[in-house]
């Protein structure tokens, strides 16, 4: 598959479906791709950049995003802000952390979250987060991915999460 057949598809089931069954989809073509040697080679280098934009969508705005990151790192939980995104993991491993929210951000304090559960993405693996999923990534070595945010995230103010550890019984 070729970038510009992937993201052609991407635009039709998007185009089709916008939420989050077309998004879902989108998440199956995502995996499709994964699984595509020369794609991910043509795509996807481990000596890349961390945040490449591969795709920007003229009319539907979501945008494909190459990802190497060396070696390890840890996120707080964050959302997308008003987006989406889906996490495709080209290579090694990426432990995602589900979070509940207990309080939105403000403009003078960080939201409030809890850790739901914790979940590898290896390669081939693709995740879908919708608006307000809350969600962490860590990495423990190098790691590429093939992500897609709804909208071009360097252009969204987002504001900040912390985790909170659960009461004590």
């Amino acid at each position: 598959m070729k970038l510009e057949d992937f993201t052609a598809e991407a635009h039709r089931l998007l185009a089709a479906e916008p939420g989050p069954a077309g998004r879902q989809r989108v998440c199956a073509l995502v995996q499709q791709a994964l699984r595509d040697p020369a794609f991910v080679a043509a795509n996807l280098r481990a000596d890349g950049p961390e945040r490449k934009i591969l795709y920007e969508d003229p009319t539907l705005g979501f945008t494909v995003l190459a990802h190497a990151y060396q070696g390890a790192k840890n996120s707080k939980p964050h959302d997308h802000g008003p987006s989406w995104a889906i996490y495709g993991q080209a290579s090694g491993e990426t432990i995602m952390t589900d979070w509940e929210c207990l309080a939105r951000p403000t403009e003078t304090a960080p939201g409030k979250a809890r850790r739901k559960r914790d979940y590898a993405l290896t390669p081939g693996m693709a995740h879908l987060y919708n608006e307000g999923d809350l969600h962490s990534p860590r990495r423990d070595a190098s790691t590429v991915l093939l992500r897609i945010e709804g909208q071009n995230m360097d252009k969204v103010r987002r504001l900040p999460y912390e985790a909170v550890e659960p009461a004590a019984a």
